[in-house]
């Protein structure tokens, strides 16, 4: 969708008005820095603002100097290239010095410090990224096109396309993220260098790739994106066991969601992107460098069979709510019996079967399991069934 942007949208925002911010500026000198990125693109296009970035021309000893004079906490979060954390209750600010690149081989870059703001904004990957603001008077500085880019909903690279590219290969990811969040019309040189150069994905850490997926798979509906990567030969490299089936498999289950209103969630996207046979989940989660958790996700999800759909809480309960609204979401079913169900626990313990005459051991373990797996079809009855189901089965013995 294409529309207008409102420059004045900075001037009516809240968050350059805080006091915290005030005391920065005042710190640093309201004509040494600025505010930079993603807390003013999304602020002209009116989307809530989470994270606030600034420039200074200062190098970062200089801004740690004057932040502790004026009694400002800092961070220095990655003061080899030039980034100082700004420490605040309401939200801290990562200032990062001018720089412009010296080299690079596609997974990292050395800088140097800069004194121009167009050497620092020519760096950055997509003009939308490259807009700076003033921070009293909050005048927009756009060195490349990124408002019209804004106005168009384009993602758009600084310069050329596979030259930034080349310089840093995640690039290409983060191109289809931006696109996903911000992108209407298609920026054909991106798209074409994307995929042209998708292999060079295979040299970067498999944590960044992960990373990155992630980030994409969280957006609130990326269907159209992935598709077209997956088109483009672009999912491949990153993620060889796709295909066009999941894919569909995918949107449909994002639909769901929506629907359900039920929250995105990376692994649920990226397990529908899989086939449901454990061992490749497995294998991706080792190769994307995922926590255990998230492989443990992948795992249960993968291990989905067609009978999830026969009792949607005995599945809750074997499973546990994620995997149970992430393995009904795949199967087609409404997720609303478990999706506010507190899971009970079993109410009968082994010592009970013991003072009922049954010696310690694998019999009490088989009589445990006999009577939940009851229970358990049965929708979860009270004590007093479990008691009831406990004289049936001692009755047999």
């Amino acid at each position: 969708m294409t529309g207008e942007v409102d420059l004045g949208a900075l001037q009516k925002a809240e968050w350059p008005k805080r006091e915290d911010l005030a005391a920065l500026v005042d710190a640093l000198g309201k004509d040494n820095m600025r505010w930079v990125g993603g807390a003013v693109r999304d602020t002209l296009l009116g989307h809530p603002v989470h994270d606030i970035d600034a420039a200074t021309t200062l190098e970062p000893q200089e801004v740690i100097n004057r932040l502790d004079e004026a009694g400002i906490r800092t961070v220095p979060t990655g003061i080899d290239h030039g980034t100082v954390t700004a420490i605040f209750e309401s939200g801290n600010v990562e200032i990062t010095t001018l720089r412009h690149d010296v080299s690079t081989d596609g997974r990292r870059a050395t800088i140097n410090f800069a004194t121009e703001w167009r050497d620092d904004a020519a760096r950055r990957d997509f003009t939308i990224n490259a807009l700076y603001a003033d921070p009293v008077t909050l005048e927009i500085f756009d060195y490349f096109g990124g408002l019209d880019d804004l106005a168009a909903r384009r993602v758009r690279f600084i310069g050329d396309a596979h030259e930034r590219i080349r310089e840093d290969h995640l690039r290409i990811l983060r191109y289809y993220r931006f696109q996903a969040r911000f992108g209407s019309a298609l920026d054909q040189q991106a798209e074409d260098a994307c995929a042209e150069m998708a292999e060079t994905l295979k040299g970067l850490s498999r944590e960044r790739v992960g990373w990155e997926l992630q980030n994409l798979l969280t957006l609130p509906d990326p269907s159209d994106t992935v598709a077209r990567m997956l088109d483009r030969g672009v999912l491949k490299v990153i993620l060889p066991e796709s295909c066009k089936s999941f894919v569909r498999t995918m949107a449909t289950m994002i639909a769901r969601e929506r629907e359900q209103g039920i929250d995105p969630d990376p692994m649920r996207r990226l397990a529908a992107l899989l086939p449901p046979m454990p061992e490749v989940a497995g294998e991706v989660a080792s190769r994307l460098r995922l926590s255990r958790s998230q492989r443990n996700r992948l795992a249960c999800v993968a291990s989905r069979t067609s009978s999830d759909s026969e009792n949607p809480r005995a599945l809750a309960y074997s499973e546990g709510l994620d995997c149970a609204i992430d393995r009904l979401l795949l199967a087609g079913v409404d997720t609303g019996t478990v999706r506010d169900w507190e899971i009970p626990q079993f109410p009968l313990k082994g010592g009970a079967i013991v003072a009922r005459g049954v010696a310690a051991g694998p019999e009490v373990a088989r009589i445990l399991q006999s009577i939940e797996h009851r229970w358990v079809r049965e929708g979860f009855p009270d004590e007093a069934r479990v008691s009831e189901l406990l004289d049936q089965e001692l009755a047999k013995r």
